[in-house]
């Protein structure tokens, strides 16, 4: 008996053993087919370098790798290669030097679940260009870098301070009250939004605005855990298990139906000469475009369109505000000399503009490095390369998954003062005078730059300083004791939730 139980035992052995060569064989000879890819860890079988990192900040293991193998580095997803670029020079020189190969959307399976491969977020060659071009035009229409969208941001700023002052218990905070601010500034943020994409603000109360802004947050808490991490490479599999996603996609194909819906109503009863909103100006693209049988005007492209500027338009640029009152709170000083710099240039009889900026150096600085310390995005959304391309004497073939590391560009020893802690002299220079610094990428580089880069930038300096203006941000724990590190880190460095102290200051 034990000689038959060891000849099965070496049997099973000799049979796992040639599996396990046959599976290296064809890994190694896909890897090889791939041509001269650039340096990187040599990968285990079937998984690659998968476990070779912690999930829940990968890209801690892409700077490392950067410092060890230089600034293309390949790492593989199973047996899918990633190129990795890093440092501010290969960036420039690939993003911006070779940007129409480097312009295509990698096949991210979570994102690509979100948009079907429609809209402009997950979409690359003719269909990427023309939503682009699409929505930069439109948006500009609507205001965007105009004073008509800083009335838009500044009527929500009036709107979020007011609720914050209305807020049950907000007049006895020094009774022990606090407000958490999560909520209020996605609803703020979201309204600036929806006016552009709808056409009107929804009330907070609204139960289906409700539903979109939990969706959102849905959305990229799981992005950015590890579940999202394993679901964008092993999409089939991590279906077939139970998890937060299945809820997740339910409630984006109501969110669908909820856009569609929108678009549907105003079919019939769009003005041609003076569209209202987003949706209206695209619909009457649609009725323009209906004889072309490859026109990308269409429903699947103008839903996923809505979902990528109400999603993205929300969280970014929410997340940056609620730490920027994070860091102000861990760093007292700083907000205490920001509200001075406001006091002497706009004072408390009128609401900060876009015209203060250039007078309030200071706080310019302090927002953007609230952004470059955060690093919201350290990979951004990753890219493919649309054809064969060399580069550095390497060959990344067509299609290969890229990741700009914008991380090693924030927090580079040689292009900041202070590359490591929060620190607003990193924008400043020997003058006090508010400093341009082209390493500041948080917005992305290249063709692939956010489109909503021109709006970010009004939202967050007038509901910075409309908040700081009328409110002393304390917390609850002294400053020393107060975490401002992220609580995911993989795809997005998503900032915490917290309740605080919203003193007024009028």
């Amino acid at each position: 008996m034990d000689i038959l139980l060891a000849l099965k035992t070496n049997a099973v052995s000799v049979v796992m053993t040639v599996l396990v060569m046959i599976l290296l064989w064809k890994i190694r000879g896909k890897q090889s087919s791939f041509g001269r890819l650039p340096p990187g860890p040599p990968p285990n079988p079937l998984l690659g370098n998968l476990f070779q990192f912690n999930f829940k900040e990968a890209y801690k293991y892409y700077l490392e790798l950067s410092k060890k193998y230089g600034s293309v580095v390949t790492i593989w997803f199973a047996n899918t290669p990633v190129v990795i670029i890093s440092g501010y020079e290969a960036l420039k020189e690939t993003m911006i030097g070779l940007g129409e190969e480097f312009s295509g959307r990698a096949n991210y399976a979570l994102i690509m679940k979100s948009t079907l491969g429609y809209g402009v977020l997950s979409t690359s060659g003719h269909r990427w260009k023309e939503m682009r071009k699409f929505s930069l035009m439109t948006l500009k229409n609507f205001g965007m870098g105009r004073r008509s969208i800083e009335e838009r941001v500044r009527e929500e700023a009036e709107y979020l301070v007011e609720m914050i002052k209305k807020f049950e218990g907000s007049t006895f905070l020094l009774k022990g009250s606090a407000i958490s601010p999560a909520d209020m500034l996605s609803n703020a943020v979201a309204n600036v939004i929806c006016s552009i994409v709808f056409g009107h603000r929804f009330q907070l109360e609204d139960p289906q605005f409700k539903f979109l802004l939990q969706t959102v947050n849905a959305y990229f808490s799981i992005l950015s855990s590890p579940l999202g991490q394993l679901y964008n490479v092993f999409p089939k599999l991590v279906s077939l298990f139970p998890g937060k996603h299945h809820q997740l996609f339910k409630d984006l194909e109501e969110v669908r139906e909820y856009f569609k819906r929108e678009a549907q109503a105003r079919m019939n009863n769009v003005d041609p000469s003076c569209p209202q909103d987003f949706i209206e100006a695209f619909v009457l693209k649609m009725k323009e475009e209906k004889d072309k049988p490859d026109t990308e005007y269409n429903f699947d492209n103008l839903l996923s369109l809505v979902w990528n500027m109400f999603s993205a338009g929300t969280e970014t640029t929410s997340s940056t505000i609620r730490h920027a009152l994070l860091l102000m709170m861990k760093h007292p000083d700083v907000q205490e000399r920001v509200q001075r710099e406001i006091d002497e240039v706009v004072g408390q009889d009128r609401w900060p503009s876009i015209e203060d900026r250039q007078r309030l150096p200071y706080t310019d600085a302090v927002i953007h490095e609230v952004q470059r310390s955060m690093d919201l995005a350290p990979i951004a959304v990753p890219h493919k390369t649309m054809c064969d391309t060399e580069y550095n004497g390497y060959v990344i073939p067509k299609g290969t998954m890229v990741f700009p590391l914008l991380s090693s560009v924030l927090i580079d020893p040689k292009l900041w003062k202070n590359p490591n802690c929060f620190d607003p002299e990193n924008f400043l220079d020997g003058d006090d005078r508010f400093k341009k610094n082209d390493a500041f990428v948080v917005f992305g580089m290249g063709k692939r730059v956010c489109l909503g880069e021109a709006l970010a930038r009004t939202e967050l300096f007038l509901f910075f300083t409309s908040l700081l203006q009328h409110f002393t941000f304390k917390a609850m724990v002294p400053p020393e004791e107060l975490d401002t590190t992220p609580t995911n880190c993989s795809f997005g460095r998503m900032p915490r939730t917290y309740e605080c102290y919203a003193i007024p200051r009028i």
